[in-house]
C-alpha cells in the first residue's frame, strides 16, 4: 500500500461546534492524547478541565505509570489593539471565569487536539500534541486575520493524578527564570521540576495561586472537586498574521519538541493503523483502529530490556493481565501489530509466577499482583487466536508454550488463592472474600458479586485452554498432547453436567457447594463464543438466546437482568453506590464481541444474519462522539438511554468492538468467495 494510500485512509477529525450547544453538554465531551511511555494529555473540547485526572501534561513518571498532574491547564488572553478578548474557560466555584467558550467556534478532536477561536475579526487556533517518547507536550498558537498579543499564563498541579492540590496543605511551588522560560518546582522531599519554554516569548513574573478550581465530574462522582493552583505567569508572544508560536511543557528536563515533525510522525502511525483494516472496515472501524495506538505503551522486562503492555483505559487504569489478553486480537492483530504483540506476551510471560498471570501492576512500584483466576486462561487464548492469526514457531516454542503448560500444571495441581482442579476436573477458586475473575467489586472486603467457586466463564475458558493445548501441541510434544485431549474429554461433560439450568435453558453463573447461582449473567456466552465450546450446538442456540432476550443492549451486554431483584439500571453517585452498580445490570462494552462471535457461530449461516450483526454494532458508530471522542466508554447504564460511564477511553471496548467488526466482514468476504 501506497503512502497517499495510508494518508487517504486516515478517518476525518471528529468536530464539535460549539454554535447551539449548551455549554453543559460541551463539558461532557472529553479528548485525549496518549504516548509510549504512559503519560497523556486530556481535557474537555471546551478546554474547562472537569477531572482531576485532566491535564494538558500528565507525566508518567515511572513508566508506563507514576503519573503525575505537571501542566493543569493554560488561560490565554489575546489582545488586539486595545481591546482583550478572554479565550479560556474555567468553573470556579459557583462560577465560569472567565468565559472564552463564547469566542470558540469549534474543537477538533484530531492528530492534535485543536481549538478554534474567533475575535475581534482574526482567527486563533490553539493545538495541543504530545512527545511520543517523553514527559513532554506542546501548545502551538497561529493567528490568521491580523496580528496582534497573545498572552498564556500556565497552571501547575505537579501532584499525583490521583489527588488534589490545596495552598493550605502544600506551598512549596516556587518559579526560577531560564533561558527561553522558567522552571515551576515543588520543593517538597522528592519534588519534581516543571520546565515551561516559550523561545518566542516575552515572560513577565506574577506569581499567583488561584482558588478553588471546580471539577464536576468528580463531585458526580461522590469525591473532592476543589483544587489550588499555581500559576508563576505570563508568557507574552507578539504575533503577525499567520505566524505561530509554541508553549513547551516537560517534567524533569527540559526537551525540545519539533511540532511539525511530531505531528506528521504520529499521522503517518494512525494512516498505518487505519490503512490496515480499510479492507473490513468504513470511517468508523477506521477511526476505532486509530484509537488503538493509545493504549499501547512500553514496559521494561525483568532483565531490563524494553518490551511492550497494553494499558486497559483512561484515566485511571494500569496494564491489567486479564484485560491485556482480551484485547490483544482486537487491539494488535485485527491492526496488524504482530510485533507489538510478541512484546506484549513476552512482558506477561515473563512475570508468570506460580502459574498465574499478574493481574495488574502496581501504579508506583511495577510490583505484579496475581489476584486473578481467569487472566492466565486468557492469555492461552491469546495465544490461540496470535497462532490463528499467522505462524509463529518460534513464539510459541520458547514463550508461549512453557508459560501456557506452567499455567494449566500448576491450576491442575493447586495454587495460590485456592485455585484448583476439583475431583470433576472442573476449576475451583477463591473464598467468600476473595474477587478472583473480571466481576471484582467490594465493598467493606466483601465482593458485591460473589463468584468463589466454580465460575461458568472460568471453566469455559479452562476447557478452551486445554482443546488449545491439546491441538497446538500435536507433531510438537505429542505427549502432552494426548495428555491435554484427554483433559479436555473429562472437562467438557463435568461442564454440561455442573452449569447447564434445563428448566432455564442457559448456564449457571457459578456452581458451589451450596447450589448453583442462576442469576442470568453474560458470562455464560463465553461458553459458546470462545474457539472451542464445551456445549452441545442445541446448548450453544439456547444460550445465544437468553442472553440476546435478557442482556443485550444498544451499548454491549447487561451485567444482570433486569428481572432480577438485584438488577441496577443506573450507575453513579459515590464510589459505594457505584461498585454496587458495577456488576449488577451496568453494561459493558467488550461483551459485544463475546456475544457477536457467539451469535455468529449458531446463526451465522441463517437469512439476515450478518446483517442483524452489523445493525447491532452500527449502535457503536455513535458512541465515537460521546463521553471520549474517538474512543469507547468503560460502561453504561443499564436502563436506556444507556449513558457512558466510567473511563472515557477503554481498551477492551474499542478491541472487541473492532474485532466483531472483522468477524463480520471476513464471513462476508467468505460467503462471497473472496479471500479472508
Amino acid at each position: 500500500m501506497t503512502a497517499d494510500a495510508k494518508v487517504d485512509s486516515l478517518p476525518a477529525a471528529i468536530v464539535v461546534e460549539h454554535a447551539g450547544r449548551e455549554l453543559d453538554e460541551l463539558l461532557t465531551l472529553e479528548w485525549l492524547l496518549t504516548n509510549r511511555i504512559g503519560a497523556y494529555s486530556s481535557s474537555t473540547a471546551v478546554g474547562c478541565n472537569t477531572r482531576r485526572y485532566h491535564g494538558l501534561l500528565v507525566a508518567a513518571t515511572a513508566p508506563p505509570l507514576g503519573r503525575m498532574v505537571a501542566l493543569s491547564t493554560v488561560m490565554e488572553q489575546l489582545c488586539l489593539g486595545q481591546t482583550t478578548y478572554e479565550l479560556a474557560t474555567n468553573e470556579f466555584d459557583g462560577a465560569f471565569s472567565p468565559q472564552g467558550v463564547v469566542h470558540l467556534v469549534e474543537f477538533r478532536n484530531d492528530v492534535a487536539a485543536t481549538f478554534v477561536f474567533r475575535a475581534g475579526g482574526v482567527e486563533l487556533t490553539k493545538e495541543v500534541l504530545l512527545s511520543d517518547t517523553a514527559n513532554c507536550v506542546a501548545v502551538r498558537y497561529t493567528l490568521h486575520g491580523g496580528g496582534g498579543e497573545l498572552r498564556v499564563r500556565p497552571f501547575a498541579a505537579m501532584r499525583d493524578h490521583h489527588a488534589l492540590r490545596s495552598y493550605a496543605a502544600s506551598r512549596k511551588l516556587t518559579f526560577e527564570n531560564t533561558r527561553g522560560g522558567v522552571t515551576v518546582e515543588d520543593r517538597s522531599d522528592h519534588g519534581q521540576t516543571l520546565h515551561l519554554i516559550g523561545q518566542e516569548a516575552t515572560f513577565q513574573a506574577q506569581p499567583q495561586w488561584w482558588y478553588r478550581f471546580h471539577y464536576r465530574a468528580e463531585v458526580a462522582r461522590g469525591q473532592e472537586g476543589f483544587e489550588d493552583l499555581y500559576s508563576p505567569g505570563w508568557f507574552v508572544y507578539t504575533l503577525g498574521d499567520g505566524e505561530s508560536c509554541q508553549l513547551t511543557a516537560s517534567l524533569g528536563e527540559p526537551v525540545p519538541l519539533g511540532f511539525s515533525t511530531t505531528l506528521e510522525r504520529r499521522a503517518a502511525r494512525f494512516g498505518r493503523l487505519a490503512a490496515g483494516v480499510r479492507q473490513d472496515h468504513d470511517e468508523a472501524g477506521r477511526r476505532l483502529a486509530v484509537a488503538t495506538d493509545a493504549f499501547l505503551a512500553g514496559r521494561k522486562l525483568p532483565d531490563g530490556s524494553q518490551s511492550a503492555t497494553i494499558l486497559a483505559g483512561f484515566h485511571w487504569f494500569a496494564d491489567w493481565g486479564r484485560d491485556a489478553f482480551i484485547c490483544l486480537p482486537g487491539l494488535l492483530l485485527s491492526t496488524g501489530q504482530r510485533d507489538a504483540a510478541r512484546d506484549v506476551f513476552r512482558t506477561f510471560a515473563s512475570h508468570v509466577k506460580d502459574g498465574l498471570v499478574p493481574n495488574c501492576f502496581d501504579d508506583y512500584s511495577s510490583r505484579a499482583h496475581y489476584n486473578s483466576i481467569d487472566a492466565s486462561l486468557w492469555f492461552i487464548v491469546a495465544c490461540e487466536r496470535y497462532l490463528a492469526d499467522g505462524p509463529d514457531a518460534a513464539l510459541w516454542r520458547d514463550t508461549l508454550l512453557p508459560a501456557a503448560h506452567a499455567i494449566l500444571t500448576a491450576y491442575r495441581s493447586g495454587t495460590l488463592f485456592d485455585i484448583h482442579a476439583d475431583a470433576d476436573s472442573l476449576l475451583a477458586g477463591g473464598s467468600p472474600g476473595t474477587q478472583l475473575t473480571w466481576m471484582d467489586a467490594k465493598l467493606a472486603d466483601r465482593p458485591v458479586t460473589p463468584r468463589h467457586g466454580k465460575a461458568v466463564e472460568v471453566n469455559a475458558l479452562w476447557y478452551c485452554a486445554h482443546r488449545i493445548m491439546a491441538e497446538r501441541c500435536r507433531g510438537v510434544e505429542d505427549r502432552l498432547a494426548d495428555r491435554y485431549a484427554h483433559e479436555a474429554d473429562l472437562i467438557a461433560p463435568a461442564f454440561r453436567e455442573a452449569f447447564w439450568n434445563a428448566s432455564g435453558q442457559c448456564l449457571y453463573d457459578c456452581v458451589r457447594d451450596d447450589g448453583p447461582d442462576a442469576s442470568i449473567r453474560p458470562n455464560q456466552i463465553l461458553a459458546v463464543s470462545l474457539p472451542h465450546s464445551p456445549l452441545y450446538p442445541q446448548q450453544q442456540a439456547a444460550v445465544v438466546r437468553v442472553v440476546e432476550a435478557k442482556l443485550l443492549t444498544p451499548a454491549g451486554l447487561r451485567t444482570l437482568s433486569p428481572e432480577d431483584s438485584r438488577y441496577r439500571g443506573r450507575y453513579g453517585g459515590s464510589w459505594q453506590s457505584r461498585d454496587s452498580a458495577y456488576h449488577q445490570g451496568t453494561v459493558w462494552a467488550w461483551l459485544i464481541g463475546p456475544f457477536i462471535e457467539a451469535y455468529l457461530k449458531v446463526e451465522g449461516e441463517k437469512p439476515g444474519a450478518l446483517a442483524r450483526c452489523r445493525e447491532i454494532l452500527r449502535g457503536f458508530d455513535g458512541q465515537l462522539h460521546r463521553a471520549g471522542l474517538g474512543f469507547i466508554s468503560e460502561i453504561f447504564d443499564g436502563d436506556p438511554p444507556h449513558a457512558p460511564r466510567g473511563c472515557i477511553a477503554q481498551a477492551w471496548s474499542i478491541a472487541e468492538v473492532l474485532r466483531a467488526k472483522r468477524l463480520v466482514a471476513t464471513m462476508e468476504r467468505a460467503r462471497k468467495g473472496q479471500r479472508p
